[in-house]
């Protein structure tokens, strides 16, 4: 081992990144292997060190000093000890040195796999002391080549896989192509690239948006939900700290400049960007755009939304393929049904017309019950006495008329067995009164 180690590890410490003693450790590691399989792998006495005055590597091998040697490996006889030693004594531990020039060829080999692998272990821990912090970053590389799990990334000091399941749909990327992606993962691996890269994650989206527009890395302006079909078109909902800063102005930019360079990005990718609202309703309408919404029917207890607009927009607020409304429910987070004018005043219509048909309701029960909600004889026998109850106009019992007349109607009963349809106005019998007998 020359003098020149010291020299050595220092120059592989700076080009290639690595801790100077870690690189020392594994130096002396594969040492310590080499004289092992020189004297045999359970020689464990012996210790391998750095002279700090020469600069090189010393092999000792301990023995225990004794009368009569009975194992070679680990004893030495007295008057063998004090021949290196004059000052040895029964029972001392004597350090021998070996000369490490004679492990040979094999040993060196062997020396020299263990430092390359050892060498290779630091670099990759460093890769990933340095890249797991990265995570949920937008990162810089080139497309260095094609392999069975995707792209191969070079990001500089490492390589990185940009997975096919990662890569958006009708992309291609040639061997040198510069490519912009998001660190979706950092994780250690035996081989190969540690870090994951994606350009389909809705992350992706968010993290080009606060890299182009100032007032969110400030936090004045918050991105609150992304919906994207990677590709094709997206949505995004943006809301604003400050009430004189516009988020959905912030976010395009003057003359669109921001919103272009990321649509650019993203290869012509269409984007929404809407104003967040806390009420669901007014959020909805946001998220449809630019379709215009005549009214929404909310049904809280299942976040369903029955969204009702002009016939001549029904096309616009579906989008082609049912894109536009499949985005709008991803984004608020809610089922929508889109209906044009035309068909719900239909459904209505029925509807109405079916709680006439319940024997016992007439007009203005009817009209009391769609007013409270009930849009069919069908949700009238399926709600319960309790909610019937809140209806304007109705007692229990008559309720509990209503409600077994309905329950007879859906099952297919006889209506002219219930008795005759009794019209409201206070001319007619109660509702109870057209029960059978």
């Amino acid at each position: 081992m020359s003098g020149d180690l010291k020299r050595l590890i220092e120059q592989v410490s700076r080009d290639k990144g690595i801790d100077k003693e870690l690189l020392l450790n594994t130096i002396l590691d594969a040492v310590r292997s080499a004289a092992k399989r020189k004297y045999g792998p359970k020689q464990d006495n012996i210790e391998v060190s750095l002279a700090e005055d020469t600069g090189e590597i010393e092999v000792f091998q301990f023995k225990e000093v004794v009368e009569t040697v009975e194992d070679p490996d680990r004893q030495i006889a007295l008057d063998e000890a004090q021949k290196l030693d004059p000052e040895a004594q029964l029972g001392d531990s004597l350090g021998i040195k070996l000369d490490a020039s004679s492990f040979g060829r094999i040993a060196a080999q062997s020396a020299k796999q263990v430092i390359i692998q050892g060498m290779r272990d630091a670099e990759r821990d460093l890769v990933y002391e340095d890249y797991k912090d990265r995570q949920g970053e937008l990162i810089n590389g080139i497309v260095q080549r094609q392999d069975k799990a995707g792209l191969i990334i070079n990001l500089g000091r490492t390589e990185a896989l940009l997975p096919y399941g990662e890569q958006v749909p009708r992309e291609v990327y040639r061997q040198g192509d510069r490519i912009r992606a998001y660190v979706l993962e950092v994780k250690r691996h035996a081989k190969g690239p540690q870090v994951i890269l994606s350009r389909m994650t809705d992350k992706f989206l968010t993290a080009l948006f606060e890299a182009e527009v100032p007032e969110i890395q400030d936090g004045i302006v918050q991105i609150m939900a992304v919906a994207r079909e990677p590709g094709s078109r997206a949505k995004i909902a943006v809301t604003s700290k400050d009430a004189d800063v516009d988020p959905v102005g912030a976010c395009v930019g003057m003359k669109g400049s921001r919103v272009q360079n990321i649509v650019q990005e993203l290869r012509g990718e269409k984007i929404d960007i809407v104003p967040w609202h806390p009420d669901p309703a007014k959020f909805a309408t946001q998220a449809l755009a630019p379709a215009e919404v005549s009214r929404i029917v909310i049904d809280d207890e299942n976040r369903s939304m029955e969204i009702i607009v002009p016939d001549d927009q029904l096309s616009l607020a579906i989008g082609k393929r049912g894109q536009n409304v499949r985005l709008a429910a991803k984004l608020t987070g809610w089922k929508i049904d889109v209906k044009s004018e035309s068909k719900y005043s239909k459904s209505m219509k029925e509807g109405y017309l079916s709680l006439l048909k319940i024997p016992g309701v007439g007009e203005m029960t009817a009209s009391s019950l769609y007013e409270a909600g009930f849009t069919s004889a069908k949700e009238v026998a399926e709600a319960s006495l309790a909610d019937l109850l809140q209806v304007s106009g109705l007692t229990e019992k008559k309720a509990a008329a209503i409600h077994e007349a309905a329950q007879m109607l859906l099952q297919g009963g006889d209506a002219a067995a219930a008795g005759p349809t009794v019209e409201d106005g206070g001319q007619a019998a109660p509702p109870e009164a057209a029960e059978p007998a």
